[in-house]
């Protein structure tokens, strides 16, 4: 038999499929992130949460790593296993791995929970780590890491208000008015720059929808109206007349609301009807296709409709009205986009079951309008110190 030549060889060993390794690791990873619902698997994921625990530091960044498409209950068991660790080998007097737990919360591919339960270990092995992290953090896409970028900027901000430094206050404010996803942050970046004769579009700045055309009452008697498909749901012709409730002919009609979080009245618009059903349609232009959130709030049961398909339902009324309770997700296209949103009101009689209306706006994954004021916010600022 002949031998085979040396390139032979090489050329076998360069074909030959290399295989991985499995992360000893990964069978306890696995049976943490079986655990059901009412306690299924609790007991082989509590084995396995045991021996985890005794896991040394350089296995952090791995339990870490598993967080990223861990359920609710699993990240519980896992975020326990990263405290029981670390606390473990600090007591002990033993270090983390700094640099590699810096690694990961530099690292935007893994989610923002885990980022941050990186970050708040190494900032506590290692205290320069908010002043040296958080400024470049302000475009995170992590909520979590975004928001303490944003808190370091408003404490900057205020420094300079005290100060008298109102140029310097005016430009951080908007800096963190920019950056800002969390209500309670944008609302003191809003007063703030009041305080400085800055007056921020609320509405544009959260991104909500305010010209609508409105259409109703349609039935909706004994809740008959949430299934029904009545006309605008196949199809929006705005010239067009409908038969609505009790056969009596509607029409669209345009509405803009002046409130600051752009709340549509219904009864004012359309009229106080109790058992009904209105739809209220928009188009917003976008220069690209991109995704996108409807997020919307309402005493009342409501539909949403993004380009003809169904984003978001919830059958259910007077359960109270805030910013963000109900979020459908979808795509813009590039250029016009038909939102619909359907709207339907019940018969209670009681005083506090009278609202009829809704809001409605459009952000991103982390609830930044798409479509935001503050970029006049800040031309305005810099007109000014151009004195323009």
């Amino acid at each position: 038999m002949r031998t085979p030549r040396p390139f032979v060889l090489l050329l076998a060993l360069a074909v030959t499929p290399v295989v991985q390794a499995a992360d000893p690791l990964d069978p306890l990873l696995a049976r943490i992130k079986s655990v059901g619902r009412e306690g299924a698997g609790n007991p082989e994921a509590a084995s396995a949460w045991r021996e985890l625990a005794r896991q040394g530091a350089e296995e952090l960044p791995t339990i870490l790593a598993a967080l990223d498409d861990a359920d609710a209950t699993a990240a519980n068991w896992l975020r326990s296993a990263v405290d029981a660790i670390a606390e473990r080998e600090l007591n002990a007097g033993r270090s983390l791995p700094a640099g590699k737990l810096e690694t990961f919360v530099k690292d935007t591919k893994h989610n923002g929970p885990a980022r941050r339960l990186a970050y708040e270990w190494l900032a506590r092995v290692d205290p320069s780590t908010p002043a040296r992290l958080l400024p470049t953090m302000l475009e995170d896409p992590g909520a979590e890491l975004r928001r303490d970028a944003v808190a370091v900027v408003l404490k900057e901000a205020q420094m300079q208000f005290d100060k008298g430094a109102r140029a310097d206050a005016t430009a951080t404010y908007a800096k963190a008015l920019f950056a800002a996803r969390d209500r309670d942050q944008v609302e003191l970046a809003i007063k703030q720059l009041k305080a400085l004769g800055i007056a921020v579009d609320v509405a544009a700045q959260y991104g909500f929808v305010r010209t609508w055309q409105v259409i109703g009452p349609f039935d909706n008697t004994g809740g008959v109206g949430f299934a029904a498909v009545y006309p605008p749901e196949k199809g929006v012709d705005l010239t067009a007349e409908h038969k609505g409730k009790k056969e009596a002919a509607v029409r669209w009609v345009e509405t803009t609301t002046a409130d600051p979080y752009g709340i549509v009245d219904f009864n004012q618009v359309i009229g106080k009807n109790m058992s009904v059903a209105a739809y209220a349609y928009t188009v917003v232009e976008s220069p690209t296709e991109r995704p996108v959130q409807l997020r919307a709030g309402s005493f009342n049961a409501v539909k949403m409709f993004l380009n003809g398909k169904q984003v978001f339902f919830r059958e259910e009324y007077h359960h109270g009205m805030k910013v963000d309770q109900h979020i459908g997700t979808g795509t813009l296209k590039a250029g016009k986009n038909e939102i619909l949103i359907k709207v339907c009101q019940n018969e209670q009689k009681d005083e506090w079951a009278q609202s009829w209306s809704f809001q409605l706006r459009l952000t991103d994954a982390l609830g930044g309008a798409v479509h935001s004021g503050t970029q006049d916010i800040l031309a305005t600022i810099v007109a000014r110190w151009l004195g323009l």
